[in-house]
Order: structure tokens, then C-alpha cells, then sequence
């Protein structure tokens, strides 16, 4: 059996299936609604199979009202998603801040050995202009 999760990412990899619940974001609409776009590129009965995919991932909610078949978007199985890329984000994050704490580590450093040259330069110089 497969996980929530897998079939949330499964749903989600697929463009076509992304543009649906991009349409669903501006309010419930029905599968000819959600269909229309696409019927210049796919059949009716394929945009019904990404909606079903989009359905048994939990991602949207499939209503019968009189003729029509009102779809709308479950926002909590996008959350889920969500929330366990979130974990991944705040990883990455620290993990830029620590490289950005080692950079300047180094940037001082090297700044520092720079000015310890040019001082020993110029003591040089010094030294060769007062013989």
C-alpha cells in the first residue's frame, strides 16, 4: 500500500494535474470548468483520470450536484505536503547560515593576513628609505 504522502508527490508531479488545483485556488468549479483548458491538448476522459489521480491523493474533493460535479481543493493534504517540506527548508537554512558564518571566518582571516604583508612591507620600505 502506498503512503499519503507518496500519492500526494505522485499527484503533484504531474503539470497538468499542478494547473488543476492552480484552478481550484480561485474557488470550486466543475470537471467541464476544470476540463476546458486542456481540451485542446487531451480528451475529457483523460482530464477526468488526472482529476481521479488528483482525488484518491486527497488533494481535491469530488461532489455530485444534480447534473454536475463540483470540485474543490483540500487544503489540508496540500499542508501535509507542506509541512514535511518544511523540515527540508529550515535544514537547508541552517546549514547556508553555517557556510555563510565559515565564509566570513575565512574572509577575516585572509583580510587579516593581507594587512600583516602590507604592514611588514611598508616596514620594509620604511627601513630601505631611512639607510
Amino acid at each position: 500500500m502506498t503512503d499519503q504522502l507518496s500519492l500526494t508527490f505522485s499527484a503533484l508531479a504531474d503539470p497538468t494535474r499542478r494547473a488543476i488545483l492552480a484552478q481550484l485556488t480561485q474557488g470550486d468549479a466543475t470537471v467541464s470548468e476544470l476540463a476546458q483548458p486542456f481540451l485542446n491538448e487531451m480528451s475529457l476522459p483523460a482530464v477526468t483520470k488526472h482529476l481521479k489521480v488528483l482525488e484518491t491523493a486527497g488533494l481535491i474533493t469530488k461532489t455530485r450536484e444534480a447534473q454536475s460535479r463540483p470540485c474543490k481543493l483540500n487544503g489540508e493534504a496540500l499542508k501535509v505536503a507542506a509541512d514535511w517540506v518544511e523540515q527540508y527548508r529550515i535544514f537547508w537554512e541552517q546549514s547556508f547560515d553555517r557556510l555563510d558564518l565559515y565564509l566570513q571566518t575565512v574572509t577575516a582571516e585572509k583580510k587579516g593576513k593581507k594587512n600583516v604583508r602590507k604592514s611588514k612591507n611598508t616596514s620594509t620600505a620604511n627601513a630601505a628609505k631611512s639607510k
